[in-house]
């Protein structure tokens, strides 16, 4: 029996065929579903860009402005004339460019008709296209006890709470559940900067295993942040004073730059203000609270309990900013990742800057002012050259040199740093800053300006920063990754420090009450306080305590001070290899040698001049030991050693307290006569107490017998057991 042709369906076609894709044969555009389609007028050619990524035999060799999001068009067109001869396992049409990923597997189908067949297509590393009998699936893991929902968490129509292909969960509180349409479209809206869990609010899990199970993650910005104008509102200011009596003569609307009659805005709401003179406000006072905060604080308002929504730019100040790009949607042939020293890095960022020059007129010595005016200029453009222009040329102040362009643009960049490290964004001892919650700096984005600065003047050929603290590098980059913050890494000597150290010092459960009572303000602002029962929830409550601070309560400082890296793809470039900029950002620790881990230990030597004789060669043993690890002659390093004997990542520029030592171990036997040496040997191994700093050093009777017992305890140590310290 032949196959029924549709006439309406044919002319329907031909009168849509150059709008069709020219690889799945389908006219239909629906970007979150199929990917933008894109047409090239003078190929003749159209194409869904899920259909590109999905094809098995294209890949992108060109640019991104080439051909089609790099795809170039002898490529593509070889992939039809490829994919002409195989035969959709769904609608049995030819055409079919996307294939089942398991070698065994012969199923082709179109792109939309996969998805119609349970397809999952994987847009990540070489972007796999598995079949129904192949595809990932997902598991239930969710706990007897919990009831499991009736309602899609994104679209909240019902649903049956069976996992299937177009039913979802997310993988970390397991309690959202989706369809697979719905979490689509909202990965096609938020983008992958704000693509997580409806419910949960998870990111990172919950797009590692969207991206396994098939969902297309866009990476760019929300549609909601590329709305023009969209928050043109927070451009406007408030200027009206509202005290009870307004003492000026223009109006409580009128408001001057300066002066009695500048209209000061509350410092926690902003949604009140007031002149100096009628508040009776000093001349220069900048900080006011109006009433309204001032009872919801019992007259105690800090910026803390409430920071001032931060005034967002539009895409045009961020449109030389490059992205951070990952493999979510870039399909490439898999290439060697290449790295060489930072300096090259950086300077491979803009190969070539652009021949224009933009003037940068410097007053005094006032750099890091006439930087935030630079930024801020309607005109700037990171790639241009700079040419700057000292105005005032007093020789007691500036080098008699500065009429040259390039001393002037390096002593610029110098100032630039010192001034950034010394401004009100940052805080700490000097070489070691932290981010700084300040308002003022909030209410006028201080913290991109100063990340954009910041990036630019390492890519122009300035000085290295070198005054991150580790922490602040860590909240930045993630590198270390994954390793918890203590209260060493807070700002000393700051009213918080003083707060969280007085907790973690408390030695009974009394006097932690005591002290979380003396705090409970701190506690409150913080959402931590809670009863406490036990002595052993301190820790807990420390590790809480340092997240808030240095973290929580930063997320808006630290986030617009990483769109500002962005700037020229420094913070693309950092990520990518956060361990190699380290010492341009942090001030660079010394490198641990034999002779610094020698000089920490002091050795105590037995009473007994039997054994003190015995002892002795041991302590050239470890000195030598010591050294074939600093040149790698020992499998095992010299971090190793000092992780496996003092429980320390590294030296600390102060003694370590408690000082540690070196003591022995003998052998039972070895007080025995006429027992063989090599028998004395075996069963020894060095034994470490990190909470007293005790090493007890095996007593051997040669130097390999001493070396294999070290390298064996500190392996089985560091790399068998690194949680049990």
């Amino acid at each position: 029996m032949k196959k029924k042709t549709r006439r309406p369906q044919s002319a329907d076609v031909s009168s849509n065929s150059e709008n069709r894709c020219a690889l799945c044969r389908f006219s239909e555009d629906d970007p979150a579903m199929y990917g933008e389609k894109v047409t090239l007028k003078e190929h003749k050619l159209s194409v869904h860009y899920f259909c590109l990524l999905t094809s098995c035999g294209v890949y992108q060799r060109g640019a991104e402005d080439e051909g089609i999001f790099g795809f170039l068009v002898d490529d593509i067109k070889q992939e039809i004339r490829r994919s002409a001869r195989l035969t959709c396992f769904g609608c049995k049409g030819k055409g079919a460019c996307v294939g089942c990923n398991v070698r065994s597997c012969r199923k082709t189908v179109h792109f939309p008709c996969g998805r119609k067949q349970m397809f999952i297509s994987q847009f990540t590393g070489l972007f796999p296209s598995y079949c129904r009998d192949h595809g990932p699936s997902q598991s239930l893991c969710v706990a007897s006890d919990i009831s499991l929902p009736q309602s899609c968490s994104v679209c909240l129509d019902s649903m049956e709470p069976i996992l299937s292909y177009s039913v979802l969960k997310c993988p970390s509180c397991h309690t959202s559940w989706f369809h697979r349409d719905c979490v689509q479209r909202q990965a096609h809206s938020a983008g992958l900067f704000f693509f997580r869990c409806t419910l949960c609010n998870n990111k990172e899990e919950f797009q590692q295993e969207m991206l396994r199970m098939g969902i297309f993650i866009p990476e760019r910005d929300a549609s909601w942040e590329l709305e023009t104008n969209a928050y043109s509102d927070l451009l406007e200011v408030y200027t009206r004073c509202d005290s009870l009596t307004c003492l000026c003569d223009g109006g409580r609307t009128h408001s001057t730059k300066s002066g009695w009659f500048e209209v000061i805005r509350c410092r926690l709401c902003g949604s009140r203000g007031t002149h100096r003179k009628c508040s009776g406000l000093k001349l220069n006072a900048r900080d006011w609270t109006c009433s309204d905060c001032s009872k919801a604080t019992d007259g105690k308002a800090s910026i803390l309990a409430s920071p001032q929504p931060v005034q967002k730019r539009s895409l045009v100040s961020k449109r030389y900013l490059s992205p951070i790009r990952s493999s979510i949607s870039c399909k490439r042939p898999s290439l060697p990742v290449r790295s060489g020293s930072p300096e090259e890095i950086l300077q491979s960022l803009v190969p070539e800057l652009h021949p224009v020059s933009i003037q940068v007129e410097v007053e005094g010595d006032q750099v890091l002012s006439a930087g935030l005016k630079l930024v801020r200029r309607a005109d700037f453009d990171p790639t241009h050259t700079l040419f700057i222009r000292f105005k005032d040329q007093n020789q007691t102040v500036f080098p008699g040199n500065l009429q040259d362009p390039n001393t002037a643009r390096q002593y610029f960049l110098k100032l630039l740093t010192q001034q950034i490290q010394d401004s009100v964004v940052f805080e700490g001892p000097y070489g070691s800053k932290n981010l700084a919650l300040d308002y003022r700096a909030l209410r006028e984005d201080l913290y991109f300006d100063m990340g954009c600065l910041l990036a630019m003047s390492l890519v122009h050929g300035g000085p290295p920063a070198c005054f991150f603290s580790r922490a602040l590098y860590q909240c930045l980059f993630n590198h270390p990754a994954n390793r918890p913050l203590a209260v060493d890494h807070m700002t000393p000597e700051t009213h918080f420090t003083h707060q969280v150290t007085q907790i973690a010092k408390a030695e009974t459960l009394e006097e932690l009450r005591r002290v979380m009572a003396d705090s409970w303000e701190y506690l409150e602002l913080a959402g931590c306080n809670r009863p406490i029962s036990s002595l052993q929830e301190k820790a807990a409550l420390v590790e809480d305590l340092v997240n808030f601070t240095m973290i929580t309560r930063m997320q808006l400082p630290l986030q617009r001070f990483q769109g500002g890296l962005q700037t020229l793809g420094v913070f693309e470039q950092v990520q990518s290899f956060p361990s190699l900029f380290c010492r341009v950002f942090c001030e660079a620790a010394d490198r641990l040698t034999a002779q610094a881990l020698t000089e920490v230990f002091t050795v105590n030597f037995s009473q007994q001049e039997e054994k003190m004789s015995a002892e002795t060669p041991v302590i050239s043993y470890w000195r030598h030991f010591l050294l074939e690890c600093e040149v790698g002659r020992s499998s095992v390093s010299l971090q190793d050693i000092l992780h496996f004997t003092t429980g320390a990542e590294e030296l600390p520029v102060a003694n370590l307290l408690p000082p540690p030592s070196i003591s022995f171990l003998h052998h039972p036997a070895s007080s025995h006569p006429g027992v063989r040496e090599e028998w004395r040997d075996e069963g020894l191994f060095p034994q470490s107490k990190p909470e007293t700093r005790v090493l007890l050093l095996p007593v051997t009777s040669s130097y390999q017998a001493f070396k294999s017992s070290m390298e064996q305890a500190v392996s089985h140590h560091v790399h068998l057991l690194p949680s049990d310290g």
